[in-house]
């Protein structure tokens, strides 16, 4: 179980996008992920001629960040959080921000 998943939001703990919040677009492989707004950069495309609705120029796109750079927003103390996960008496695994002690899905 992924302690930040997509759709969760997130506030950035690190670097030039320090404090900014996003939600989680997409998860990537070796730890990293796409968030809203965060980390955007100028990407030069060229013109498709085969496809006319294709966008040329110079676009900006979000490039990923590291999951580390992040922590789960808590909307309660309007902070970033850690997130553990936890077994119910069912036998259900939940996440929860460690400092409330509140599940993140409600």
């Amino acid at each position: 179980m992924n302690k930040i998943r997509t759709g969760d939001p997130v506030i950035v703990i690190t670097g030039r996008d320090k404090g900014r919040r996003g939600t989680v677009l997409k998860l990537l492989p070796f730890g990293r992920l796409l968030v809203e707004g965060i980390n955007v950069r100028k990407k030069h495309v060229k013109g498709d001629p085969q496809n006319p609705g294709a966008e040329s120029g110079i676009i900006d796109r979000e490039t990923s960040i590291h999951v580390s750079d992040v922590a789960v927003y808590n909307a309660a103390t309007k902070k970033g959080d850690k997130v553990g996960i936890r077994t119910l008496d069912d036998g259900k695994r939940v996440r929860y921000f460690k400092s409330t002690d509140e599940l993140v899905d409600i």
